[in-house]
């Protein structure tokens, strides 16, 4: 006679059975009551709304840079620019017919070389070069009334994305010169002030802990991979395993060891959101095998239409994480510690975002001294915002968990809709 199991109602087991159902420690499993457990409709529901709600104001708020180069001999000066289609793309007027001619005008009204009180005029230009995928260069020459006073004035893009940064690199008489970082809060740089030299380590530091700050993705990723942590030794070796992967990739991307495309880079970084996000999930609820087969078969169709030419992010790519997804939720089952493999996840996908970080400096082309100390203040600046951002968050986490069943459930559906909004439009859009 077959055995009937029922799935409802008061079940007797055994104190062996019970410990065998038991989650393994480090995971929290929500206690499974009506008021605490998350149903998958609500899931659903919550990340549409973050998507609708939350997603298109932070995306509006990126972290955005662009590049110029001063070639100064007397009191003329050649300015080459370059800036990302995708920045460019934040203007009403970039796919109107006069486009480009809008964009020449605008590039010389907002980034211009001043001698006292007078802006040097264009004396030829501007006129459009050829630049890499994704990426515009123009070239415009400058003629100033006098050689004395000269200041680099910079308000680009920020009318548009107020957080932008651009990189201004100075040469004078063929002569390699300083580079300086200009933002919201500094727009002139004065080349003949001794006291405003080029970018120093001090400075780096402060860019890259104001890029962690206002990164809203990689605090999304990082807050992912902390709603699940249930000890101060598993967010130790998260961050870790974090810090090791980002450091790697991001010294190989600006030394130009490595050099990957910007565009599927960004968008692989709200999916790799997405996934740790919906692991969470996973991992805090029943465990059954739809959702990886879900999320496996997800990415195995992007794949096939990444190879039909559609989207940033390369088919292979793709493919590969359907083929570990497909692989790393039946060994998160069958190993007695999945809160183990988490530092391999933060170190696989940390690698992806290193590369993001390196998108800052890669572009500025720094000689190597300067390079060198750009890349170690910026790396340091990214380290310090990181832990104070863990110090901060990770222990009201811990309480509100706590106090609330089914916060790791919601607040990871709300972190996997914010991550897929940024790769559908990074990599559709």
């Amino acid at each position: 006679m077959a055995r009937v199991y029922r799935f409802w109602g008061p079940v007797r087991c055994s104190r062996a059975t019970r410990a065998a159902v038991q989650p393994p420690r480090g995971i929290r499993r929500a206690p499974q009551t009506p008021s605490a457990t998350t149903s998958a409709s609500a899931l659903g529901l919550l990340a549409v709304a973050v998507i609708l709600l939350v997603g298109a104001p932070v995306a509006a708020h990126d972290r955005t840079t662009s590049y110029s180069t001063w070639e100064m001999r007397g009191r003329e000066a050649r300015v080459t620019v370059r800036l990302a289609d995708l920045d460019v793309s934040r203007f009403p007027w970039a796919t109107a017919p006069d486009g480009a001619r809008q964009l020449a005008a605008y590039l010389t009204q907002h980034l211009r070389l001043a001698a006292g009180a007078t802006a040097c005029p264009v004396t030829d230009g501007p006129r459009a070069l050829d630049g890499t995928a994704g990426r515009q260069v123009w070239e415009w020459t400058v003629t100033c009334p006098d050689e004395r006073d000269l200041r680099i004035e910079s308000d680009l893009l920020l009318d548009v994305a107020p957080s932008h940064l651009h990189f201004a690199r100075v040469t004078r008489d063929g002569a390699a010169g300083p580079e300086r970082v200009l933002s919201a809060g500094e727009r002139v740089w004065r080349l003949d002030d001794p006291s405003a030299r080029g970018s120093s380590l001090a400075s780096y530091v402060v860019l890259g802990i104001e890029h962690i700050a206002t990164g809203y993705d990689h605090l999304a990723f990082l807050a992912a991979l902390l709603l699940i942590a249930g000890s101060l030794g598993e967010v130790a070796r998260i961050v870790t395993g974090f810090t090791a992967a980002h450091s790697l990739t991001l010294a190989l991307a600006v030394l130009g060891w490595v050099r990957p495309e910007r565009a599927p880079i960004e968008a692989l970084i709200g999916l790799s959101i997405a996934l740790v996000a919906t692991e969470n999930v996973w991992l805090a609820g029943a465990r059954g095998r739809a959702l990886p087969g879900v999320v496996a078969g997800a990415l195995a169709v992007l794949a096939l239409v990444a190879a039909a030419g559609v989207g940033r992010v390369p088919a292979v790519t793709l493919a590969g994480l359907a083929l570990f997804a497909a692989c790393y939720f039946p060994l998160l089952r069958r190993v007695a510690r999945p809160a183990a493999l988490r530092w391999g996840l933060a170190f696989l996908f940390g690698l992806v975002h290193g590369f993001g970080f390196a998108a800052v400096l890669v572009d500025a082309r720094l000689e190597t001294a300067r390079l060198a100390r750009a890349l170690v203040g910026f790396n340091q600046g990214v380290e310090v915002g990181q832990l104070a951002v863990v110090a901060l968050v990770w222990p009201f986490l811990q309480v509100a968990i706590r106090r609330r069943g089914g916060l790791v459930e919601m607040g990871s559906a709300a972190v996997a809709g914010l991550g897929l909004f940024w790769f559908v439009t990074r990599a559709y859009g």
